[in-house]
């Protein structure tokens, strides 16, 4: 019998990088996310073909259970050494599901596309760990680590504040859902990020974290019960610059947008992915003219 599981993709709003150190995530699940659905064969092989949204396989490979169960790469590819790798967590996790003669048809399917940044690693991690029933948390420290802010938004329908709390991270839903969502929009930048990268630059820089992440806390709140989108564009326009002495990089406003009449504000790890405007008018004609094609409104983006 085939089984289906699905986690969201996300985007994350306010205390990226700080929240490493214990700062508030403000995070919200998007519209778009991955499906995996797999089937049990008594092939002993777990045949696996990922789509991106667009239809297209970039990911097909035919994995022996035992490449899996003890952690031997097979060379086809690093993505397919990197799939083993995460399988082999999650075996170590549950013993119970991968035995000797028994193999799985799996298919992934994005509904956005992998470039976007949206999640494509955490939605599979987060699926991955449902198919198993083990801890989605667990299985992400011990492969491609991180803050573990996209998994609560795989996890969950609203948006959410996001803490690190030792072994149990502190995830509340928030009641957000803004009167001026139609003031802000979604920019594709076209520069994706590596989020392990990135997340080591910004350890090299930091310093004194802690009066930085009660600030970043503050705003957060000030951008979640703002009242209209000149309050909110506000409480991110000072977040970015408080960031920005953190990471010693320009926001990402005064580097590309200076001009632009409204706010725009770096989303996760800066330089890449996308970004969020706040505008009173539609800016989709200012953002194609500088270039970039992909900008989504908030309602078709955010569940």
């Amino acid at each position: 019998m085939k089984k289906t599981f699905y986690s969201n993709g996300k985007l994350f709003i306010t205390g990226e990088y700080t929240v490493l150190d214990g700062a508030d995530a403000f995070a919200l699940p998007t519209k778009q996310g991955q499906y995996l659905e797999v089937e049990e064969t008594n092939s002993g092989i777990i045949n696996w073909k990922s789509y991106d949204a667009d239809g297209s396989v970039w990911l097909e490979c035919s994995l022996p259970v035992k490449s899996v169960t003890e952690n031997i790469p097979t060379g086809i590819s690093p993505e397919a050494d990197t799939l083993i790798e995460v399988l082999h967590h999650a075996h170590l996790s549950n013993p119970n599901l991968l035995k000797k003669n028994t193999g799985f048809d799996v298919e992934t399917r994005l509904t956005f596309s992998r470039k976007w940044g949206l999640g494509t690693s955490s939605t599979f991690i987060n699926n991955v760990a449902q198919w198993f029933k083990i801890n989605a948390f667990q299985l992400l420290a011990d492969s491609f680590g991180g803050s573990g802010y996209d998994i609560a938004c795989a996890q969950n329908n609203t948006p959410v504040i996001y803490r690190i709390n030792g072994n149990d991270p502190y995830i509340a839903p928030v009641d957000f859902y803004p009167t001026y969502a139609n003031k802000l929009w979604f920019v594709y930048l076209n520069q994706k990020q590596n989020s392990r990268e990135a997340i080591a630059a910004y350890r090299a820089q930091r310093q004194n974290i802690a009066p930085v992440i009660t600030r970043i806390n503050a705003l957060t709140q000030d951008a979640i019960q703002a009242k209209d989108a000149q309050e909110f564009g506000s409480a991110l326009e000072k977040h970015e610059a408080l960031l920005s002495g953190v990471l010693g990089i320009a926001p990402v406003q005064e580097r590309l947008f200076p001009e632009f009449k409204g706010v725009v504000k770096s989303l996760g790890a800066w330089g890449g992915d996308f970004v969020l405007a706040v505008s009173e008018e539609n800016p989709i004609g200012y953002f194609k003219a500088k270039g970039y094609d992909t900008i989504v409104s908030y309602h078709d983006m955010i569940l």
